[in-house]
């Protein structure tokens, strides 16, 4: 039996207003959530969140679309997604916000034919997103776009058939992907700034993988490990 539930969040507060916190633990299929958070030290999640102490974010069903505002600065999005055709659209704009998902992280479900645009502007913030495990997902549709600096972001996923699109634009921007996955992805990267560091890493066992980075920028350090063997070295 197919369940439809939709579900429209607005916790919304003025530009002063702080700590709020939203809990989610969806279950069921076509589920449209949309949240917006203005202000500072708000929280949606979700993996070992502190304040209240508040846990969930869990989202499980077919079919599911985010769209996820937080504005300000010291807020947090944190939960695991399991599904298959989610669609997620998230910008942040602030400094020093965490942003965390796990993408079937329990090797459970695998998950399909997802498509993310993150939308990003602000300084010191750190990006988490693993998609996929043991390569039972396949089909991930990326596009993301960080303006600011001092920004960590790493990116982990093991599917099938990847495509992710990157574009940094600032100073002292780190990053570190890891792909796996056994038909191959495309990767590409537009980056311009200073002083980045980054590790690229692609090892898919059974087809080809894509690289393409476009780079204005000057110091810092660049590592690439392309294998097809499903393995990697270290840099």
């Amino acid at each position: 039996m197919r369940h439809y539930t939709a579900i429209f969040l607005l916790a919304t507060v003025s530009a002063w207003a702080a700590d709020n916190e939203v809990y989610v633990d969806q279950s069921g299929d076509n589920a449209n959530i949309d949240i917006e958070q203005l202000g500072s030290s708000n929280i949606i999640g979700g993996l070992n969140s502190t304040a209240g102490s508040l846990t969930a974010f869990d989202l499980d069903g077919t079919g599911l679309t985010l769209d996820i505002n937080q504005i300000g600065d010291t807020n947090k999005f944190l939960g695991d997604i399991y599904g298959n055709s989610i669609t997620g659209f998230f910008e942040f704009d602030g400094d020093t916000n965490s942003f965390t998902i796990q993408g079937d992280p329990t090797n459970t479900f695998g998950i399909n034919n997802s498509n993310y645009n993150v939308d990003v502007t602000g300084n010191t913030n750190t990006f988490t997103l693993n998609h996929g495990t043991a390569a039972l997902a396949s089909g991930l549709d990326l596009d993301w776009i960080i303006q600011g600096d001092d920004n960590e972001i790493t990116y982990g996923i093991d599917i099938d058939g990847a495509t992710s699109y990157l574009d940094i634009d600032g100073d002292n921007n780190n990053l570190n992907y890891d792909g796996d996955g056994s038909a191959g992805g495309y990767f590409y990267l537009d980056q311009t700034g200073n002083n980045r560091n980054w590790t690229i890493k692609q090892q898919s066992t059974l087809n080809n993988d894509w690289l393409k980075i476009i780079s204005n920028t000057s110091g810092g350090t660049l590592c690439i490990i392309q294998n097809d063997g499903g393995t990697s070295t270290s840099c």
